[in-house]
């Protein structure tokens, strides 16, 4: 398929894991794609979508700062001529025992998983409404919004947020073409998971004695599981298609059953 054909999509954090997963799927079915990360490897990522043919660019950028994440969307106008769909994925983790959690912990984590969500939907919204053509916002979550996991009380609270800013959006712009929506990615394999599995392996001891974290959490999924940068592509390419017209302000989990509320 080729729906989004002349369409230009922004994904932050788009150089590795779930970000440049929906990267590939976007450019094989015809988007301008826009990858933008803090690390320098974003442009080698847009080069790996530019060799099978996609129109595709590197942006560094830091999510948590105004102006870039305004430079950014610029760019994206200046090289492709507007913005389409915009999906807000650059996140961080760290995990910490509640008496070892730092005041820094907490301020970068929100900083960039739920302030950089807003500071990238504002821009997004200003340039859509702009060309009046509507678009797609997407905001990655995480299961963590639904039932917040052990050690990372602020990681929870920040994707939560996340939740909060995609509903609240979603009713103000309604009328205007734009839908806003959440996903929540459950167990991924991917850079974030790799440590999230040893560092939580080397914490839970107490908790879940003998077992190793991957199989521990991958043993409560009903699909005996993790899943792949490319379930979460899937969700991601229907809520920016045609078919989601009508879907906005949700918040959807994708986790093989992981969570079902």
């Amino acid at each position: 398929m080729r729906r989004f054909e002349n369409k230009t999509v922004v994904i932050t954090g788009g150089n590795r894991g779930i970000g440049l997963a929906v990267a590939e799927r976007f450019a094989a079915e015809g988007a301008n794609v826009v990858i933008a990360s803090i690390e320098p490897q974003v442009e080698k990522a847009a080069e790996s979508l530019r060799a099978v043919g996609a129109q595709a660019i590197g942006v560094i950028c830091d999510v948590t700062d105004r102006n870039a994440v305004s430079a950014l969307y610029d760019r994206a106008e200046q090289q492709f001529g507007g913005v389409d769909i915009s999906m807000h994925n650059a996140g961080i983790i760290t995990i910490r025992r509640v008496e070892d959690l730092t005041e820094a912990d907490w301020d970068t984590t929100m900083a960039v998983n739920t302030k950089g969500v807003f500071l990238c939907c504002q821009e997004a919204i200003a340039r859509m409404r702009k060309s009046g053509k509507g678009g797609r916002l997407i905001n990655t979550a995480s299961g963590q919004a639904r039932d917040g996991f052990i050690f990372t009380p602020h990681y929870a609270a920040s994707k939560m947020g996340v939740v909060g800013i995609t509903q609240s959006l979603a009713k103000e712009v309604a009328l205007e073409n734009i839908t806003v929506n959440a996903i929540c990615p459950g167990i991924i394999h991917s850079d974030m998971w790799d440590y999230n599995d040893r560092i939580w392996g080397e914490m839970l001891g107490d908790y879940a004695p003998g077992e190793l974290m991957k199989d521990w959490v991958e043993n409560k999924i009903p699909m005996k599981r993790a899943g792949t940068g490319k379930d979460v592509a899937g969700l991601v390419a229907f809520l920016a298609s045609e078919d989601a017209d009508y879907i906005t302000g949700q918040t959807i989990n994708v986790d093989g059953g992981l969570i079902m509320s």
